[in-house]
């Protein structure tokens, strides 16, 4: 089930008609979430419920265990994230390693076929199977460190881990931002209500009018990468990209939080405009928030941070990268885009190029400028089929700028009035105004008004989200 279909409507609506009948009493609470949330997923592929029930049951007794006898705390984690490993590489990783292997064989003239032997279920990798690991190691790894108490009751704990608004796409939530507050009496408040129809209003209309409309000219242009050769083409293709991974996954964060919050729940921004960043570092605290921080506190800072000598940041660096990359897909051109993005932060840490910038005439624009560059070359690994197609197109980017037409009009000018938003925030928080008329909640109302109509009358194709795949 998606979040733009009306069987998810007709979902949401019985959902919370029934929320309110089971509020006050917390184990009923924490079951009718539990079933609500794996039924929502059971429409999409009931095969794989089983699995999730078993990754957290097994990290929550882990999590007792862990508090039971902290003496064995570091034991209790390696059995934890070695229990996650063996799940994510069965499902997600064999075809990726199989298919390695054939490779590496057929250099010294064996033909296995090992990628041809596995099993049909470890072929199919379940969806969100990536954003619930990674918060059932969350949990773990928190109570080893002593930053939360194990919960005893393990309804809480699934309820966590499988509600329905973060179970297939996340984000990635903190134990502390949702697993205690599912234990109180929390009711929404009429403010935070409002709140929820607003995000959720900005929310479909990122995904089904602008990700939805970007989507098909994008996919036909990786489908014939041949078609056309000319190197602004190939430019315009990957700002309609990297556009529609925006708002397609931002576009679902802001329905998640707005799902959240109607339950009275505040979760932490995911997207905070990351295209308006002036560096990659201000990229990576702005985009995907919920994963670069998991990343950052789970692997970057154990590993050492930025604490150590500079070789080891740098290699601490590119291991967090490499690691963000295969996380997002099993295949070497994910690899590739999460080796080129710390290529960039090695470069810009070690010459520090966006404060020289600063301090010269309009260095900020240019700054901006640059790092969108290089977010968008390293986009072309991220979508593209394979290596030999990244490079390919890359090559027309960069010796072929003639123009051959190709894409229709209507996409573009939805490009551009993203772009119009995006340079509007960007100059309003530049000089810090604070545009009060759009708080007004009369001007609100029309704009939700607003977005949804759109929605409805100009909405793409329907699409999964992006992000199901990881």
């Amino acid at each position: 089930m998606i979040f733009n279909s009306v069987a998810f409507i007709l979902f949401a609506a019985a959902f919370f008609m029934i929320l309110p009948l089971v509020y006050s009493r917390r184990t009923v609470k924490y079951l009718f979430i539990v079933l609500a949330s794996f039924g929502f997923y059971a429409f999409w592929d009931f095969r794989f419920i089983f699995l999730f029930v078993v990754i957290g049951l097994v990290d929550y007794s882990i999590g007792l265990g862990i508090q039971r006898y902290p003496k064995m705390g570091k034991g209790w984690l390696v059995i934890s994230i070695s229990n996650t490993l063996i799940w994510l590489i069965l499902f997600k990783y064999s075809n990726f390693f199989a298919s390695n292997i054939d490779a590496i064989l057929r250099l010294v003239q064996l033909n296995a076929r090992v990628q041809y032997s596995l099993p049909e279920f470890m072929l199919i990798g379940p969806v969100g199977l990536s954003f619930y690991t990674f918060m059932s190691m969350s949990y773990v790894v928190e109570t080893y460190r002593g930053q939360i108490k194990a919960t005893r009751n393990p309804l809480q704990y699934l309820a966590y881990l499988s509600f329905f608004p973060h179970l297939m796409c996340g984000p990635i939530i903190r134990p502390k931002d949702l697993l205690s507050k599912l234990g109180e009496k929390i009711i929404s408040t009429e403010g935070q209500r409002w709140e929820a129809i607003v995000l959720i209003s900005h929310g479909f209309f990122k995904k089904v009018v602008l990700a939805d409309n970007f989507a098909p000219i994008v996919n036909q242009a990786f489908a014939n990468p041949q078609v056309n050769p000319s190197g602004i083409y190939w430019w315009l293709i990957m700002a309609l990209f990297a556009a529609q991974i925006y708002c397609d996954f931002s576009g679902y964060s802001d329905i998640a939080r707005g799902l959240f919050k109607a339950m009275g729940y505040d979760i932490p921004l995911n997207f905070d405009h990351p295209y308006i960043s002036s560096s990659l570092r201000e990229f990576w605290q702005r985009w995907h928030i919920s994963l670069s921080t998991w990343f950052r506190d789970y692997v970057y800072i154990p590993l050492g941070g930025s604490k150590l000598s500079s070789f080891k940041t740098y290699r601490n660096l590119s291991i967090t990268f490499l690691l963000s990359g295969i996380w997002h897909g099993a295949a070497w051109h994910f690899v590739i885009w999460g080796g080129l993005h710390a290529l960039y932060l090695s470069i810009e840490r070690l010459t520090h190029w966006p404060l020289r910038l600063e301090k010269l005439p309009l260095g900020k624009i240019v700054g901006l400028m640059f790092t969108l560059v290089q977010v968008i070359v390293a986009w072309v690994f991220f979508r593209a089929v394979d290596f030999s197609q990244a490079t390919s197109i890359l090559g027309k980017m960069f010796t072929d700028f003639s123009w051959n037409g190709g894409i229709s009009r209507f996409p573009l000018v939805l490009l551009l009035v993203l772009i119009l938003r995006e340079g509007f925030i960007y100059l309003s928080a530049q000089r810090k105004l604070q545009w009060v008329l759009l708080r007004w909640k009369p001007v609100q109302e029309l704009t939700v008004a607003l977005l949804l109509t759109v929605a409805v009358y100009w909405r793409g194709p329907g699409n999964v989200f992006i992000y199901f795949q990881f």
